[in-house]
C-alpha cells in the first residue's frame, strides 16, 4: 500500500505572519489588514506603528477623515492595534505616508 501524506486545512489566521516575525515593531513594518465580519461588513486593522505615537489622536483623525468608527485594542502579543470599520486599507496607507508617520516601503497591506 502506498503511504499518502496530506495536510488538513485549518482556519485562516490573518496575524500569523506577525506572530512568526516576533510581534509589534519587528523590522519596523506597519501591517494594514482587512478581516471579514458578517456578510459584507469588514474591519481594517493597523498594527506596528511606532510606540511613541499617540494612537488615540491618530484614531480620532482617521475616524474624522474617513467617516467611519473605530477603536484602539491592546493585544498581549501585538501591542496596540487600531481597528476601523470598513475597507480602509488604501486610505490608511495614504494618510500615514502623507503625514510622514511612516514611509511607503515600511507598509505592508494584507487581505483579499
Amino acid at each position: 500500500m502506498v503511504g499518502l501524506e496530506f495536510e488538513i486545512p485549518s482556519a485562516f489566521d490573518p496575524f500569523a505572519d506577525a506572530k512568526q516575525s516576533g510581534g509589534a515593531g519587528t523590522k519596523e513594518y506597519v501591517h494594514i489588514r482587512i478581516q471579514q465580519r458578517n456578510g459584507k461588513k469588514s474591519l481594517t486593522t493597523v498594527q506596528g506603528l511606532p510606540k511613541e505615537l499617540s494612537y488615540e489622536k491618530i484614531l480620532k483623525t482617521l475616524k474624522k477623515d474617513f467617516c467611519c468608527n473605530g477603536n484602539v485594542v491592546q493585544d498581549k502579543e501585538l501591542g496596540k492595534v487600531i481597528q476601523l470599520q470598513g475597507d480602509q486599507r488604501k486610505n490608511v496607507q495614504n494618510f500615514l505616508v502623507n503625514q510622514n508617520i511612516v514611509k511607503k516601503d515600511q507598509i505592508k497591506i494584507h487581505g483579499f
